[in-house]
């Protein structure tokens, strides 16, 4: 039997709907930007296998660091206990976070990064002696699965049968630069009839909302906004963070930074599953209490893993080599110059791009996970080239090593299935 066919017998997928879509594609190998299957046939990863691959699959600079810290210690609790991956760690890592992140506290997935950050937000105000239980999100913002990241979350494709149980979550429209009136009435009357306590967000880019970009100078005033009535602001780096937007960090885009940042995908290389959520010294110092009680009670058994810290102390080196910076500018360039040419495209409705995100929309109505979605995945990897469209946006955000002759595969891929949409 092949891989496909043992597959269907025990395992439920993600984001599946198994009756409709029973069959799974076995991949055996990575390297590099390419997926093999079981097959013998190769794929462009185009996406970074959702974001995280940055470096290219089974990078040896990052392998060989694993591997040779597997030889000294795999695990151990982190609770009382901690160990020479996590301190350099922290250590690289705060070098290069904006400037007010002063503490790390380790997860081991995105949403669990978010629920990290959402409780820092609701027992800072509690700690501090004042009630406050309404947070503030975007529209369509996604921040994960679990319940908390489900309640900022407004996504009901993902979140329709859980809604009842949600947080107390008030939305406002992301700033596009011709709104800010109406963002910050809208913001200004949330704090006015409600006690907020923190402000949860993707920075400049939404990725479950396909890609949906908006305006630094309209975020970084509501963000001086949030501060100026003690609204913990809490970053979602999840998908923007370590080089995607053009700057290690969507934060760094403005001015104001945020009390809270969440981590994960990238910040191993896709190596290995971890997070991180860093904060202000303002935020640590609220739970840094005689009071047991005022602690952060939040901790998953595989915090702060050696393997995964070794994974990402070695990509922190290689996301700041000469090498990996400048293959960000060619990109993104590659990416403006292909804009530029397929937006006239009777096809194409529009573009955006932020460093090596693009997204183009097709003129066309489609489901998120409709048949004509379907259609589109399946011509993209019919013809050599793994892309993921949410609905009518198809989107690259391929790894940093992505050759110029790989790009041009995936810009002509695109190119020819406007054709059949």
């Amino acid at each position: 039997m092949t891989i496909k066919q043992r597959d269907q017998k025990h395992i439920w997928h993600p984001l599946t709907q198994h009756k409709l879509h029973p069959e799974t594609m076995a991949i055996v190998k990575a390297k590099d930007c390419i997926l093999f299957d079981e097959d013998g046939n190769q794929y462009i990863d185009g996406i970074a296998s959702w974001y995280s691959s940055m470096y290219g699959h089974c990078n040896p600079f990052i392998t060989n660091r694993v591997y040779k810290q597997m030889q000294t210690l795999d695990h151990v609790v982190f609770a009382g206990f901690t160990h020479e991956p996590a301190v350099k760690l922290s250590e690289e890592l705060i070098k290069i976070l904006p400037e007010n992140q002063e503490k790390i506290f380790f997860g081991d997935n995105g949403s669990t990064s978010i629920e990290i950050g959402i409780k820092m937000a609701l027992q800072y105000h509690f700690n501090t002696g004042e009630k406050r239980n309404t947070l503030i999100a975007f529209e369509d913002g996604f921040h994960g699965d679990t319940f908390g990241a489900m309640s900022v979350s407004g996504l009901s494709v993902y979140n329709g049968p859980f809604e009842d149980f949600f947080l107390d979550v008030k939305r406002i429209p992301t700033p596009n630069g011709n709104n800010q009136s109406l963002v910050l009435e809208t913001l200004k009357a949330i704090v006015k009839n409600n006690k907020v306590a923190g402000f949860v967000y993707e920075p400049l880019v939404q990725g479950a909302a396909a890609m949906k970009m908006h305006d630094a100078e309209g975020l970084n005033t509501i963000l001086k906004f949030c501060k100026a009535n003690k609204i913990i602001t809490v970053a979602d780096e999840v998908m923007t963070g370590f080089g995607k937007t053009g700057r290690h960090f969507a934060s760094d885009f403005m001015e104001t930074k945020p009390d809270v940042i969440c981590m994960s995908k990238a910040l191993t290389a896709g190596l290995m599953p971890m997070s991180i959520t860093s904060c202000t010294q303002a935020i640590y110092d609220a739970f840094y209490s005689d009071d047991i009680g005022k602690g952060l009670f939040h901790c998953h058994t595989y915090s702060a893993n050696p393997l995964a810290c070794a994974a990402a102390i070695a990509g922190l080196e290689l996301l700041q080599s000469d090498t990996i910076q400048q293959n960000i500018k060619r990109i993104t360039e590659k990416h403006r110059v292909f804009g530029a040419y397929i937006e006239t495209h009777s096809k194409v409705k529009s573009i955006r791009q932020k460093g090596i995100i693009f997204a183009l929309d097709l003129n066309v109505e489609m489901e998120r996970y409709g048949d004509l979605r379907y259609k589109l995945f399946n011509f993209f990897m019919e013809n050599g080239v793994f892309l993921r469209p949410l609905g009518e946006t198809i989107y690259i955000q391929a790894p940093y090593t992505i050759t110029e002759a790989q790009l041009d595969k995936i810009y002509q891929v695109i190119e020819e299935v406007l054709e059949i949409v």
